[in-house]
């Protein structure tokens, strides 16, 4: 096994042969790269199980057993963002303190206990933690005497029915048209009504036929259509678009979930039994999300994310990231949605709820800066070079610009660089364990350097403050291969080096799930070429992610690890780029440290594959020593 410890291992150009030692077997088992970290906790049926649940068959639409096993929800962080009032923890989306929300730019909300919230994302966090529904409608007036939120669901008919403040003291009754209604609105209705699985079925009644009853001369002549995400806990906090006559239409209705059938179709984690053809549609049925999470293809025009997660077409170009990796937003998917939404929305006449979510996440986001390298600085390499390149077939490595991959450091030890490694902002740079050792005076960190012996104008020299090698750390086994190392602060500043625009943090990844198998990352720094030299400039490469590294790498593969380059060996990392990155850009062009450069069966060695420290599977270590509140984008 060739071990890629100082001096390292990057790109082999060509297949690079050196001796080493093998290791010792290995007791571990092996174990799968792609997982979350955490599976969500399976919630207590309210209703008595059903007698007969239909084994699952497979299914054109439905993933595989072993996804549904694991009873993912809007909870699992690991798949889908959570909305701004709650953050991803341990791979479950947990309540925020109310105080962490923005405020800036928000519009004030009235909540039904009479009180003021500065923001939608406020009195969400506060029902949040309460779960119990609290907002009642946007403005500032919210005294006693202020008509509150209210809806209802007829006994007889299931017909919806609300009252709609208006913000100024005032309001209307108000029923809900049947053309947006769906069973993820009906799950909310009911919910609200102490039905805690929702809805049954969605239904429509005919507003004239209620007419013609004698008890429903007093019924309001308007409705409005609603749109909900399916998390919501009340009607109030559901997207309401403008109100029409309702004079000929039909209106909604709902059947509220009372009895458990004796068969059923799908389970969801909740224990509500749903139809199968419900499931991967975008709409949330089950009313925890849990027959969205794990799809094949989806159904109904819904929109499928790579980790197998259907949203609403509606969602598709709303300017809203539902995907993990952003692809519902890219140009590239986008184009006849925003087609469809410019022939199709007209402007409300109400507050929308899912603009000021969108508002609280961007805000959120501007907190931090990962990910996008500054573009004055970068320079793709020549494209000549390239071509000359190509044709020679070196599919290894080609030398970077000189500020082209300004989250790469060098690790200097005793005046050597056998090391590189990640900046992820502030004070803190990302490495493998095997590179450093307790001894901070004996490291310098360096920003910004192109020629391995020789710094450039932007070049920074940071001396270190601390190192913090993983505990469980393993060195015969390469476990837990990942480091921080913490930078000196400059004199009386906070900063660990003046502004440089040639350094730019690179974001950490809070999910396994953020990037799947083949996809097409980078790796970069100073290791051995094919003449088995050390390179002299900065060098990157193009490397694919692999999965099932266990049947190359057998006891030897460990959790959090995970492999790239390509089976044939033609690219690899090599000896000198031990620590370095492992970086994947999302559909909108956000830069993630993916993996750290660790170990490897030689270099290049066809069939054996370069093997990486899976840092999403370290995101919680590296959250807590960092200190950071949010060390991501949308993990906040």
């Amino acid at each position: 096994m060739f071990v890629r410890m100082r001096p390292e291992s990057l790109f082999l150009l060509f297949l690079l042969v050196l001796q080493s030692e093998t290791s010792s077997p290995l007791e571990a088992q092996p174990s799968s790269i792609i997982g979350l970290n955490q599976q969500p906790p399976t919630p207590p049926p309210t209703t008595p199980a059903p007698t007969t649940r239909k084994a699952p068959e497979p299914d054109e639409f439905l993933g595989s057993q072993e996804c549904l096993d694991k009873k993912l929800t809007r909870e699992s962080c690991g798949l889908v963002f959570c909305p701004p009032w709650q953050r991803c923890t341990d791979g479950q989306c947990t309540c925020k303190l109310p105080y962490l929300c923005p405020s800036e730019g928000m519009k004030p909300v009235c909540g039904l206990n009479h009180r003021n919230y500065y923001s939608y994302c406020q009195v969400m966090a506060v029902s949040c933690r309460n779960k119990k529904p609290l907002f009642s409608h946007f403005g500032e007036s919210c005294k006693e005497n202020v008509p509150k939120f209210k809806s209802s669901v007829a006994a007889d008919s299931g017909m919806i029915r609300i009252f709609l403040p208006n913000g100024t003291g005032s309001g209307e009754h108000l029923l809900v048209c049947q053309e947006l209604w769906d069973m993820a609105a009906a799950n909310v209705a009911c919910r609200e009504h102490s039905h805690p699985l929702g809805a049954a079925s969605i239904d429509a009644v005919d507003y004239n036929a209620l007419m013609a009853s004698s008890d429903n001369k007093n019924l309001p002549s308007s409705c409005v259509s609603i749109h909900c995400q399916g998390y919501e806990t009340s009607l109030a906090e559901c997207e309401i678009y403008d109100k029409v006559k309702t004079a000929g239409r039909k209106v909604a209705a709902a059947t509220c979930y009372k009895e458990t059938p004796q068969e059923c179709e799908f389970a969801c984690a909740n224990q509500k039994c749903i139809s199968r053809n419900r499931t991967c549609d975008g709409v949330d049925d089950c009313g925890d999300r849990s027959d969205e999470m794990c799809c094949r293809k989806c159904r109904d025009g819904a929109f499928r994310c790579k980790t197998g997660v259907c949203v609403h077409k509606e969602a598709v170009g709303d300017k809203q990231v539902d995907c993990l990796d952003g692809a519902d937003e890219s140009v590239k998917h986008t184009t006849a949605y925003a087609d469809r939404m410019i022939l199709t929305q007209t402007p409300s006449d109400y507050l929308s709820r899912k603009n000021e979510t969108r508002t609280s996440r961007k805000l959120l986001e501007t907190q931090l800066h990962c990910g996008i390298p500054n573009k004055d600085l970068v320079d793709d390499v020549d494209m000549v070079v390239r071509e000359r390149t190509r044709r020679k077939r070196v599919v290894g490595g080609i030398p970077a610009n000189p500020t082209q991959i300004q989250w790469q450091i060098a690790l200097e030890e005793n005046k050597r660089i056998d090391c590189g490694g990640a900046y992820i902002g502030d004070c803190w740079v990302l490495t493998a364990a095997h590179c450093v050792r307790q001894n901070p005076l004996a490291f310098k960190v360096k920003f910004s350097l192109w020629k391995k012996r020789r710094a450039q104008e932007t070049t920074d020299i940071v001396p270190v403050e601390d190192i913090r090698i993983h505990p469980n750390y393993v060195p015969t086994t390469y476990e837990n291969d990942i480091a921080l190392i913490k930078l000196q602060k400059l004199p009386f500043s906070d900063k660990c080096f003046y502004d440089n625009p040639a350094i730019r943090a690179v974001c950490i990844p809070w999910s396994t799930q953020l990037f799947q198998p083949n996809h097409t990352c980078s790796i970069s720094g100073w290791g051995r070429t094919a003449d088995g030299r050390s390179a002299e400039v900065l060098l990157w490469a193009n490397v694919s992610l692999i999965e099932g590294c266990e049947s190359s790498y057998q006891d030897r593969f460990k959790p959090g690890m995970m492999c790239a380059g390509d089976l044939e060996g033609s690219v690899d990392s090599c000896q000198g780029d031990s620590g370095g990155p492992l970086v994947c850009e999302d559909e909108l062009g956000v830069s993630y440290l993916w993996g750290i450069v660790s170990w490897g069966e030689r270099c290049g060695q066809p069939g054996f594959p370069g093997v990486y420290t899976q840092v999403a599977h370290f995101f919680e270590w590296i959250r807590l020593h960092t200190g950071w509140p949010a060390v991501t984008r949308y993990n906040f």
